[in-house]
């Protein structure tokens, strides 16, 4: 039996939440077994508990015998336990996997860069709440499982990794932003103006020269702003890839939503020989 630790180093899910994810799991994938942290309930105004308690819920997942970390929910919190997770990881190497998405993706990051776990962007828990929500649960855990048809489908020979646009945008400068040069790097967003995300672009691009590629995932609700930007999102980053001499290779199948796909960090094909 494969387990799996829930831990939540941003903000909180409810035990309503787990449950529903625990009942699908037992009633569909009776091989798998969910632990869902405590401090994933834990309300301390916008997070899950203070940086503490999340930290330690984390590092206790992540020093059991889990093979899988599965962070049950993004928003803002992960980075502000990021470098105390790499202190205290930083020199172990491991094959667990982390899995998450958006504000996890500093954790995520780390965790690529260092080597102390296998990183994965791929739907959480709390995608249980949205419309089709229960299927983006379900590639979550057919992953677990070793089942890897929920990848996302233009992945090549090449490495590469997935990151919230704000969020890579936050890492780039950082000591924990891994060399992604020779990667293939997709891109998604949410709640972001459009000028918003033509000045992420900019920001992103002048550090990422050297990457094989960029790709455009989803970009979901976009605030009205008072004024059209007068562009849109493909041409964008379109122009600044073309700017930065980034190789713009498309659109990608990941973003804010239930149609989320699986990116392993590096090579998918090291993840089906594991």
């Amino acid at each position: 039996m494969k387990r799996i630790a829930v831990c939540a180093p941003g903000t909180p899910i409810t035990s309503a939440d787990a449950a529903r994810v625990e009942q699908l799991a037992k009633r569909e994938f009776p091989a798998l077994q969910l632990d869902f942290h405590p401090q994933c309930f834990a309300d301390s105004g916008h997070f899950a508990g203070p940086d503490d308690m999340r930290l330690g819920a984390l590092l206790a997942c992540a020093n059991s015998a889990a093979d899988a970390v599965w962070f049950a929910k993004g928003g803002y919190g992960s980075n502000r336990i990021a470098a105390q997770t790499v202190e205290a990881l930083g020199r172990r190497k491991s094959d667990q996997q982390w899995f998450g998405y958006s504000d996890c993706g500093y954790l995520l990051a780390a965790a690529h860069k260092h080597g102390f776990a296998r990183a994965v962007h791929g739907p959480m828990p709390v995608d249980i709440r949205r419309e089709g929500g229960a299927e983006a649960v379900r590639r979550a855990l057919r992953w677990f499982a070793g089942e890897p048809d929920g990848l996302e489908p233009a992945l090549t020979h090449r490495p590469t990794v997935a990151f919230n646009l704000i969020t890579l945008a936050m890492l780039c400068g950082t000591r924990f932003l891994p060399d992604l040069a020779g990667h293939v790097v997709l891109i998604e967003e949410v709640a972001e103006h459009l000028y918003a995300i033509d000045r992420l672009l900019f920001h992103v691009t002048e550090h990422l020269r050297g990457i094989a590629g960029l790709r455009l995932g989803r970009l979901s609700a976009i605030p009205e702003n008072d004024r059209p930007f007068g562009t849109e999102p493909e041409e964008m980053a379109r122009d600044w890839c073309e700017r930065s001499g980034i190789p713009f290779l498309g659109r990608a199948d990941v973003g804010h939503d239930a149609d989320n796909k699986i990116v392993p960090f590096g090579l998918a094909a090291d993840f089906a020989r594991s």
